[in-house]
């Protein structure tokens, strides 16, 4: 949990000083600021997504997280719940700003290979090194959408805490059963994920993707993968 809160530290630290920064930096240099970025989460999607040894698992399991979620209505959710925090933390700032802000850099920082990677490596091995890299990246990108959309940027650091700590902690006790083919295509369905919000934060849809909903695709392959491989497995012996 040490890296962490590391991580969460930085996002915290970096959105105050994005705050600090908001009314001094123009709409134009925002919306430049934005584009750039978009630019870049849309890289950093596509590392992940390239990832990947098994293309078919990517594409069932974002079509089939893809639909639970929009059965959840997961993103839906979190923008009531992004209303919530920005009702009890912020005066006059416009509501659908805010729940942009908290949703984006929620999804930003927790389903990207780092994420992942990093907290099954901190649960397992006691290796803190990727997180900690993370939380630098993090603080950094926090400097910018906090600046850019508010102080729902910050309340994404609640979400970092609970999910990433939480993996760390059922690393600790699931993890070994976690093959590294599952990990590698959950960090490629998460970089399609996190291409999404690079679409989105650079308008190329009329109507934005509601990535939020997409997240359940990112645990598929640890059901997808045994269970393909039984199917296969249990097709040639018949054979």
């Amino acid at each position: 949990m040490i890296a962490t809160i590391f991580n969460v530290v930085m996002i915290l630290l970096g959105g105050i000083l994005g705050l600090l920064l908001k009314n001094k930096i123009s709409p134009r240099f925002s919306s430049a600021i934005v584009s750039a970025l978009g630019l870049c989460v849309i890289g950093m999607g596509i590392t992940g997504l390239t990832g990947t040894n098994n293309t078919l698992c990517v594409i069932i399991c974002m079509v089939a997280g893809t639909l639970i979620g929009e059965w959840v209505k997961i993103e839906g959710r979190m923008e009531r719940a992004g209303e919530r925090l920005r009702a009890a933390l912020t005066r006059g700032e416009e509501g659908s700003r805010f729940a942009e802000g908290f949703v984006s850099t929620t999804i930003l920082y927790c389903v990207g290979a780092m994420s992942v990677n990093g907290a099954l490596e901190a649960g397992l091995n006691q290796n803190y090194s990727i997180l900690l890299s993370k939380g630098v990246i993090d603080g950094l990108t926090a400097i910018t959408f906090t600046a850019a959309f508010g102080v729902g940027a910050i309340c994404a650091a609640v979400p970092v805490l609970v999910y990433q700590g939480a993996i760390t902690l059922l690393a600790q006790r699931l993890g070994p059963h976690l093959s590294d083919a599952v990990i590698l295509e959950m960090s490629a369905v998460g970089g399609a994920i996190v291409m999404g919000i690079g679409f989105n934060m650079l308008g190329l849809r009329k109507e934005k993707l509601r990535v939020g909903n997409m997240i359940p695709a990112i645990f598929l392959p640890i059901v997808y993968l045994p269970l393909a491989g039984w199917i296969t497995s249990h097709i040639l012996n018949r054979l």
